[in-house]
This record gives structure tokens, C-alpha cells and sequence, in this order.
């Protein structure tokens, strides 16, 4: 089990009431296509990836981007539990959907990225910035669960 300071509770918090989920999902997501192609292997269904301008205007590409960063929700309220609060949704991308659980690690970078450029240095510090990473990384760790 993660522990969890005050401070770092409070830093994940005030990152996460900050976050547009729909646009800055969607800008993570895009991001993560553009910059880890190979990860577009896994949105054969999405129709067109096949120029950066193209994942950019994808509709599809930003709705499942949101949907992504509206379950991080399930994750700021559940800090002591994130293990179980993704062991369904572990099991579906192993067992059904055979995604590479290095591609959860790349998707939480790009959402760092994301938070980093809207918020900046004065509000990105170095001390929320770390907390913020583990938040993330107690996330991927769940995601990648299924797979150990």
C-alpha cells in the first residue's frame, strides 16, 4: 500500500480541480500518438491516424482521450485503493484488449507534459510535480497489475 503525506493528498487534489478532463484528455491522448506511434496500433478503430493532423482532428481520438482522464477520477478519490479501484479495468486491457502495459507508463508522461505546459512553473512546482508523478505511477502500477 502507497502512503500517502498530507501535502502530496493536497498537491494531487489541487492538480486534479484544475484539470479540464475532456480537453486536456484529449490533448494527452493526441500526444501520446504523435509522439509513441506505435501506440496507434491499439486505435485501428478509430479510422483515420494516419497524420498527426489527422489524430489531432480524430472526434474519436478526444472522446477517448477525456474518458481516460475522467477515470483518474476514480483515483483522486480512492488514493488508498487504487490497486483495487482498477483491477477490473487491469484485466480488461491484458485479457481482452492485449495492450503493452509500457503504453500506460507513455500515456502518463504525456498527461504530465500536459498538466505541465497549462499550468506552468508557478503552479507545476518541483514539490507538486513529485507528488503528482507518484500519483500517476501508483496508477500505472495498478493498470499494470493484471500482467504480473
Amino acid at each position: 500500500m502507497v502512503e500517502w503525506t498530507d501535502k502530496e493528498r493536497q498537491a494531487i487534489k489541487k492538480v486534479w480541480d484544475k484539470i479540464d478532463a475532456n480537453k486536456d484528455g484529449a490533448e494527452a491522448l493526441i500526444r501520446v500518438l504523435i509522439v509513441f506511434p506505435w501506440t496507434k496500433r491499439y486505435f485501428k478503430e478509430f479510422g483515420d491516424l494516419s497524420t498527426n493532423a489527422a489524430i489531432a482532428a480524430n472526434a474519436k481520438v478526444s472522446a477517448h482521450g477525456a474518458r481516460v482522464l475522467n477515470e483518474l477520477d476514480k483515483a483522486v478519490n480512492n488514493l488508498d485503493d487504487i490497486k483495487n479501484t482498477y483491477s477490473k479495468l487491469s484485466v480488461i486491457h491484458s485479457e481482452r484488449l492485449h495492450v503493452d502495459p509500457d503504453n500506460f507508463r507513455l500515456l502518463a508522461e504525456c498527461i504530465t507534459v500536459v498538466v505541465g505546459a497549462k499550468f506552468g512553473a508557478s503552479v507545476f512546482t518541483p514539490d507538486i510535480q513529485e507528488a503528482w508523478q507518484k500519483f500517476l505511477s501508483v496508477v500505472v502500477s495498478a493498470l499494470g497489475r493484471q500482467y504480473h
